[in-house]
């Protein structure tokens, strides 16, 4: 969304809560493949509540990880999320791009909850229809200092801030170039993180309605540590399937409940408040992402609530994937890549 410098080649880095993911794309006579992809894990608190905390830890993590990986390019599109990012869909009056313009800063300053002089704006028109009297534009703001809290840490990397993005539309950017999608189509996009959950219901290639919520996979690990008296790693490691010490299926599976059940309610809820904005719209498939979409039962939970079919997104449906080590991270669990795939993509503005 948010642009600042030209560039050919751009590495969509996802700087997450508990991990950092970088993808760089290139593109061949089969399509589009992975020139370089990898994840470099982050100690807990480190980024809280989608704001990096010690800039510095994350800064020499970026830069081990492009190393690592052998990235080359400077370039990098990023995403933000969070209470001090805005998504809103705006009905105005059909407008020329000079009018929208202009009307856009008095529209921002009666859907936006800051000050003006706070927050990067930028907008998009979704829908025009040259016989309609009104078209829909999605209006996005953000606020300064998240912005810099974010490319600061890339330029103290010696990367280059070429974009910033929302992190549920670059999971929606994924879902697009993957899927391809029917023009009337609708989906729930939710990228389950680590302390923030991006959800996008979108029709076809419009977003009717982003919106980030405060519930994470981290919720799944802090209540095993307690319930079990284990340490940060081990109920990680729990959480996402693998076998730690002596405990039992029977003695997670309930603690793991206890959660789904917190996170589909809030599913729930940003359900009930599309339904009551949007009329006639029917949600007709989930798509689940981010790296607790593994979670045990998660997927099940989700069916039967909604009685919807569930799936995993997979962000290499239609780009070719690594053929060297880092292959293994797709194979582990390639839905904590999507956001970071989205970004990647931003390199092929044809798309």
């Amino acid at each position: 969304m948010f642009g600042f410098f030209g560039s050919k080649s751009i590495v969509g880095l996802d700087v997450g809560s508990s991990s950092i993911k970088a993808v760089e794309l290139k593109r061949s006579r089969a399509g589009i493949e992975v020139a370089h992809l990898g994840l470099e894990p982050l100690a807990p608190d480190i980024v809280v509540d989608s704001m990096i905390v010690d800039s510095g830890t994350v800064s020499t993590a970026i830069s081990k990880l492009f190393a690592d990986c052998q990235i080359k390019s400077k370039a990098v599109a990023t995403a933000v999320s969070g209470h001090s990012v805005i998504v809103k869909r705006i009905p105005l009056p059909s407008m020329s791009d000079a009018e929208l313009a202009e009307a856009i800063p008095k529209e921002a300053a009666q859907h936006i909850p800051f000050d003006l002089a706070d927050v990067n704006l930028d907008y998009q028109i979704l829908s025009e229809e040259t016989s309609s009297p009104t078209m829909d534009v999605l209006l996005v703001a953000v606020k300064k200092d998240k912005i810099l809290n974010y490319t600061n840490v890339l330029s103290m990397a010696g990367r280059t801030p070429a974009i910033v993005d929302i992190d549920s539309l670059a999971l929606q950017n994924c879902y697009e170039y993957n899927y391809e999608p029917a023009a009337g189509q609708v989906v729930a996009l939710l990228n389950l993180g680590a302390s923030v959950m991006n959800i996008n219901i979108v029709k076809g290639t419009t977003p009717l309605f982003p919106r980030d919520v405060s519930v994470g996979g981290h919720q799944y690990t802090d209540s095993l540590q307690k319930e079990l008296d284990l340490s940060f790693d081990d109920a990680e490691a729990l959480k996402l399937g693998k076998k730690v010490g002596t405990v039992s299926e029977d003695a997670k599976t309930p603690i793991l409940q206890q959660v789904t059940e917190i996170i589909v309610l809030e599913i729930q809820k940003t359900f009930d408040f599309f339904r009551a904005s949007a009329a006639g719209e029917h949600i007709e498939k989930i798509y689940l992402a981010g790296g607790s979409s593994k979670v045990g039962g998660l997927v099940e939970a989700l069916r039967q609530e909604f009685s919807l079919p569930v799936e995993i997104l997979n962000p290499f449906q239609k780009i070719s994937p690594p053929t060297d080590s880092s292959a293994d991270l797709i194979e582990q669990n390639a839905g904590q890549l999507a956001v970071a795939v989205g970004l990647a993509l931003r390199s092929f503005d044809d798309l």
